[in-house]
């Protein structure tokens, strides 16, 4: 990593033993404590109903946040959007702002993550000021989320960057009617903690206290908008009860060369599409609400890719080095792994010593520790870390394949494709099926050609 993208340095950069100064193990145990989170299956809600409120008042111009705090946060509202489309591709979102005492509607309530991205780029060159209202934002997004379905959950994204909030009345009453209308909010403050939004995240989330947090630099605040794309669990008996819920899965379709063809979505004259399966109204995007009957369309795709919440992939365990020579370089990637230390034995044969035998004092010891001795050796000259969560060998392993891999292929498996590259590709279960499958025919044919010569003898 080059020198210039180190923006702290005090907190980054690590003093080794023998004085050198190290960057990537700081950074890998940061990428590590974002990904060993509790993976135990649970109960979610997969078609989510999100408003995401964004304060635009006179605190986000403050620059304790490189370059602004309104800069820095719509960028990471930008890639908000794209990941929670990307990790929740049958679920919708909504954007408001707070700004002059009151709330602004940015985007309205849709599916379409391209509607939302041009939105924001139509507000984020307009310059903060104001005093921001929660009671406001919070009004509005009960209206916007009032229409949801009960099937879906309602939820409210806040990033709150100023130390006060003018109301035009008590906000206690808005964070009543929430509990009634089941809408939780999650809040991220940039500034301090304040009162009042511990106290609407807690009485919203049934008392758990761990929705609203405040950050302490861009990289926590990146991780605290971004973990929202996780669905939250679900905790009411009303919710768990199972509901059937109608899609459909059109197919592409093209436009004849002489004919002009409107979407009914937008109203504009487009040549590939997608014709609802029930009405046949013409849409030209997937996820998508039905114009004309409403029903929901999506691929099938979308909907697989919805699963992996219920079953989060398995975090991938540290490798030491005495089983670092299993792997030479990464199976995902091929990129070389860093070479297993030498045994102190190797290198007495190197050096041409050693080779007669043990010496005296090594038969005294006899067998009470000369494996303990052998593996100390290579501990004893391995370069281990201190920090929590990184593998002395550059190493991860798979629990389930035992395959190895880099930490930034651990980082993709894990936040992406939420899939085991190694357990994807392994075929050995495939290859056994496949061969009994083949003895049992070979068995079955056998026995019909059998049962065929004592018929005809």
């Amino acid at each position: 990593m080059a020198w210039e993208a180190v923006k702290r340095s005090w907190e980054e950069v690590v003093e080794g033993d023998d004085g050198s100064l190290t960057v990537g193990e700081r950074l890998e145990a940061e990428k590590r404590r974002r990904l060993l989170r509790d993976t135990t299956p649970l109960q979610r809600g997969i078609i989510r109903h999100l408003m995401l409120v964004l304060d635009m008042s006179f605190a986000m111009a403050e620059k304790d946040l490189l370059p602004t705090r309104h800069r820095l946060t719509w960028k990471f509202a930008r890639e908000f959007v794209r990941a929670y489309f990307e990790q929740n591709p049958i679920s919708q979102m909504g954007i408001i702002g707070m700004r002059d005492g009151i709330a602004v509607r940015i985007s309205d309530m849709s599916g379409d993550p391209t509607e939302h991205l041009e939105h924001l780029k139509k507000w984020e060159d307009m310059d903060p000021q104001g005093n921001p209202s929660l009671q406001n934002a919070l009004e509005m997004c009960r209206g916007a989320l009032f229409h949801a379905p009960s099937h879906g959950t309602r939820e409210v994204l806040i990033i709150y960057g100023a130390l006060l909030s003018s109301d035009p009345g008590d906000i206690r009453d808005t964070i009543s009617n929430l509990i009634v209308d089941r809408i939780r909010v999650t809040i991220v403050g940039l500034a301090a903690q304040v009162a009042i939004c511990e106290e609407i995240c807690s009485k919203t989330n049934a008392g758990d206290e761990t929705q609203y947090n405040v950050a302490i630099d861009e990289v926590h605040f990146r991780e605290l908008f971004l973990r929202t794309t996780t669905p939250p669990v679900t905790r009411t008996q009303a919710h768990s009860t199972a509901s059937v819920l109608m899609m459909g899965f059109p197919s592409r379709t093209l436009a004849p060369a002489d004919a002009v063809v409107y979407c009914a979505c937008h109203n504009l004259p487009t040549r590939e599409g997608y014709s609802c399966t029930r009405c046949l109204t013409r849409v030209c995007r997937l996820p998508a609400e039905c114009p004309g009957c409403g029903l929901t369309l999506i691929f099938s795709t979308h909907l697989a890719r919805s699963y992996h919440h219920l079953f989060p992939l398995r975090n991938w365990v540290e490798v030491p080095w005495t089983e670092a020579r299993k792997s030479k370089a990464c199976y995902s990637c091929l990129a070389p792994f860093p070479d297993p230390p030498r045994r102190r034995k190797d290198k007495d044969i190197d050096k041409g010593g050693g080779t007669d035998g043990p010496t005296a004092e090594e038969k005294e010891a006899g067998g009470r520790g000369g494996e303990n001795e052998q593996d100390g050796g290579d501990q004893a000259e391995a370069k281990t870390t201190e920090l929590p969560g990184v593998s002395e060998s550059g190493r991860y392993a798979c629990e389930v394949c035992s395959n190895h891999f880099c930490i930034d292929c651990d980082v993709f498996a894990h936040e992406v494709i939420h899939n085991c590259p190694g357990c994807q590709s392994d075929i050995r279960g495939q290859q056994g099926k496949t061969e009994a499958e083949n003895n049992g025919t070979t068995e079955t044919n056998g026995h019909h050609t059998n049962g065929a010569m004592e018929v005809d003898s």
